[in-house]
């Protein structure tokens, strides 16, 4: 997934601007596709051949490991795209993944070990104070920080949801930049940004 960028992060790669990105690809100087949501992505070594051929130095890459993973799980593909692309563009710049239901979600949570999870818990095949249970009894993911989404959800339910494991538990829909504040909270990064 760290192979391919978003316009955002391809800027930041190169030093741009993001309109310079669009505009490169546009006419055809970097390979791009778009995903079902119509964003660009670009392969990173797609990216590096344009910089080496037009001697735009190719930065070192911070450590990796520092980067903090987070699992997006929803089955509504439109919030999923929104909440991933406005992740990717912050200046913490997470690893960010995402799954569209309960069975890829438990796969993702053991082979990805994300760091926080936002989960839909009005999906069909999700229990979801089942999942913030299991997540933190687990000793492998008992760390990981939950914020639980939903459009349904009372107080007295989301009291439980807390009781059951969730850091945080937010009603749909929810202001992006409330997200994204709340995300760099839990995760300790408040304050270390630009």
């Amino acid at each position: 997934m760290e192979d391919t960028l978003t316009v955002f992060t391809a800027s930041k790669y190169c030093n741009v601007s993001s309109k310079t990105i669009i505009n490169w690809v546009e006419a055809g100087h970097i390979k791009a596709y778009r995903t079902v949501g119509g964003h660009r992505r670009i392969k990173k070594s797609d990216l590096e051949v344009f910089m080496l051929n037009q001697g735009i130095p190719i930065p070192v890459e911070k450590d990796e490991e520092a980067r903090k993973k987070i699992l997006v799980v929803d089955d509504d593909l439109i919030i999923v795209e929104s909440i991933v692309q406005a992740l990717e563009e912050d200046e913490f710049n997470y690893d960010v993944i995402s799954a569209s239901d309960g069975f890829e979600a438990g796969l993702q949570v053991n082979h990805f070990n994300p760091d926080l999870l936002i989960l839909d818990i009005m999906m069909p095949d999700i229990k979801g104070y089942e999942v913030c249970e299991k997540i933190k009894t687990d000793k492998k993911t008992k760390h990981t920080k939950i914020i639980v989404l939903s459009a349904y959800l009372d107080d007295e339910k989301f009291a439980k949801m807390k009781k059951h494991g969730a850091d945080v538990c937010f009603s749909k829909p929810l202001p992006l930049s409330k997200l994204k504040d709340e995300v760099a909270s839990l995760l300790g990064l408040k304050g270390r940004g630009s």
